[in-house]
């Protein structure tokens, strides 16, 4: 009886614990006053495509790199005073927020579709990079499970921007892999990033 006592005490603890550290999408949104100078009311990033888009995003994704910027494992000038202050709670309600939007996709450069359809898709034997697609899927959205974040319609500015971060090894600790995406892009050339980022800024989910 003691044991049974003992064993239902601590699901009930624990079940406790995920209802509180799940997120509140409406408590998100209000939250989310402050993130849309930059990201937009409903995460799309309007206003610089150097900022990402979050709309659509896997909630777990979110809270992580917002959990990184806070603890410096991540570190931008903007984002790390504003991740700052926020709580387990706060970041948890915004990634509901953001992840419930609708994610307004984008268009490729017509001539770079074609090399960064083939870089996505089948990589670059040659020099040993990977397809994109084995990770990110092929229409680019993720793996939460993983922590691959969903890329497809993302700003193909930010995409060049967050690759060759990774490649100088500016960004780490991304996913439960670690360094994988160094490792990914460190064959990477400067066409192929741009190619890449312009058909990854075209896809659609």
């Amino acid at each position: 009886m003691t044991k049974w006592l003992v064993t239902a005490t601590i699901a009930l603890t624990f079940g406790l614990s995920l209802a509180q550290a799940a997120g509140d999408a409406e408590q998100g949104k209000t939250k989310s006053a402050v993130c849309a100078g930059c990201h937009g009311a409903d995460g799309n990033s309007p206003l610089n495509p150097a900022w990402p888009k979050l709309a659509g995003q896997h909630p777990q994704y979110i809270e992580k790199q917002i959990r990184n910027f806070k603890t410096g494992d991540r570190s931008d000038p903007m984002m790390s005073p504003m991740a700052m202050p926020l709580s387990d709670q706060d970041i948890a309600d915004l990634a509901a927020y953001f992840s419930r939007q609708a994610l307004q996709g984008g268009i490729a450069a017509a001539d770079q579709v074609k090399a960064g359809e083939r870089i996505y898709r089948a990589g670059n034997a040659e020099t040993g990079v990977a397809a994109c697609m084995a990770c990110h899927g092929p229409s680019g959205a993720g793996n939460p499970q993983a922590e691959f974040p969903a890329i497809a319609g993302q700003h193909a500015v930010y995409v060049e921007k967050a690759l060759k971060d990774f490649r100088a090894g500016n960004r780490a600790k991304d996913t439960i892999s670690g360094e994988m995406m160094q490792g990914v892009v460190t064959r990477l050339t400067n066409d192929e990033i741009i190619a890449v980022a312009q058909y990854i800024q075209g896809l659609s989910k």
